[in-house]
């Protein structure tokens, strides 16, 4: 072994590339190898990996199978939704590379999770469903024996969620994009696995919904693991937190809710999660209540803070955004011990009715409007409407969640 190769570990088990390689000398193979995730852009190298930030590129040792240092060369994007163009918009490019001799400025005894902070960060929903759940599923595995090393950093982001990463991992945080020393690390993963919206698949992984939900309890120290159970006991109050919003979706007549909630025998809370409320305060704050309920939107994704067997009600807004509806909440909600209810509102209850006539498409058929595309249903249905609800009609919602309560 001569000098150059002393700045170097050289691999210890070449792990899933070395399998890939005894199939196929070409190329090809590893590139398919660092792309078999359907949704996330996600890798894993095993053995010897630099990382040098300032040329956004990831170098490993070339295998003494034939394949030529340098021909091996691959672009991925950090971050889930790979098929997704507006999110890969946001997100830097990374160059896998090939080289036989690597140069190290600074070596790292434990792996690395590269993984980029671009994409739809700062939605509250895709925060958790984009890169904290998946992030979860990801380094799990390590017991807090990785280090992270974000791309496209958002310094907010990881204030936000500080308390989270410090659980998963015991190193400091690599703002990659901003060192000009290159790192290298005994094997990488590049990317976060995802399974779908705000879950994880138990059958793709050991993990599951009930593990991530015991994790947030331990983190922020959340009291409560079991929603209140009402039985024959009249004294008992459950906790209804009302969600709620200020730009769109918003409710016109939250205190007629409060009022008619409150006379059923509701303790009624009401919040509006924003930039400013910490993290810890919210998941306090949801952990102490029993029923939680909001308009389709972002701030139903704190129900991952709820005790188990809480009650998630999502108000549907007009739109036909059924399955939507479903997709990011009714499911997860199911997948994470809650129950779950829904109320679609009506015309009436909807402020669109007060810009369009009754006979208007955007009123009457707004599966027309979903023909035209994602944009037109964003824009009218989920960025221009309140909700007004007919209290009288969402009463018999609130009467079942506390029957569930007494079972």
């Amino acid at each position: 072994m001569d000098a150059a190769e002393n700045q170097f570990m050289m691999f210890k088990d070449a792990g899933l590339l070395q399998e890939l390689v005894e199939e196929s000398t070409s190329a090809k193979s590893i590139f398919n190898a660092c792309d078999c995730e359907p949704i996330s852009n996600y890798c894993e190298i095993n053995g010897d990996v630099a990382v040098q930030g300032n040329s956004s590129t990831i170098s490993m040792v070339s295998l003494r199978t034939g394949i030529p240092a340098g021909e091996i060369s691959w672009t991925v994007k950090p971050y889930v939704r790979k098929e997704n163009a507006a999110a890969m918009d946001l997100v830097k490019s990374w160059a896998v590379t090939s080289m036989e001799f690597l140069h190290c400025d600074l070596i790292q005894t434990v792996p690395a999770i590269l993984f980029s902070l671009g994409g739809f960060s700062g939605n509250h929903f895709h925060d958790f469903s984009d890169l904290v759940i998946p992030l979860y599923i990801t380094s799990r595995q390590f017991n807090g024996e990785v280090q992270f090393v974000v791309t496209d950093n958002r310094h907010w982001w990881i204030s936000k969620f500080r308390g989270i990463l410090a659980k998963l991992s015991r190193y400091n945080i690599v703002d990659i994009d901003q060192e000009r020393k290159t790192h290298c690390y005994p094997s990488m993963i590049v990317g976060l696995k995802y399974h779908h919206e705000l879950g994880i698949d138990q059958s793709m992984s050991q993990l599951s919904m009930k593990d991530f939900r015991q994790f947030l309890r331990r983190t922020y120290s959340l009291k409560r693991a079991k929603a209140i159970e009402i039985g024959d006991d009249a004294r008992k109050m459950p906790r209804l937190l009302i969600i709620t919003r200020r730009k769109s979706r918003s409710f016109t007549n939250i205190d007629k809710i409060t009022r008619v909630a409150s006379s059923l025998g509701y303790n009624v809370v009401t919040m509006e999660p924003n930039i400013s409320t910490s993290l810890g305060s919210v998941a306090e704050t949801v952990n102490s209540c029993d029923v939680l309920m909001g308009t389709h939107g972002a701030g139903l994704t704190n129900m991952v803070f709820l005790p188990d067997n809480a009650i998630v009600i999502q108000i549907v807004p007009l739109g036909s955004i059924d399955e939507l509806a479903k997709q990011d909440f009714e499911q997860p909600a199911m997948d994470m011990e809650l129950r779950y209810l829904e109320y679609k509102i009506k015309a009436k209850e909807s402020s669109l009715i007060s810009k369009y006539k009754a006979d208007h498409l955007i009123i009457k058929d707004p599966l027309s409007v979903q023909k035209q595309g994602w944009d037109p249903v964003r824009s009218v249905y989920l960025d221009k409407q309140n909700v007004k609800l007919d209290v009288k009609r969402f009463r018999p919602t609130l009467l079942k969640a506390l029957q569930l309560l007494h079972q």
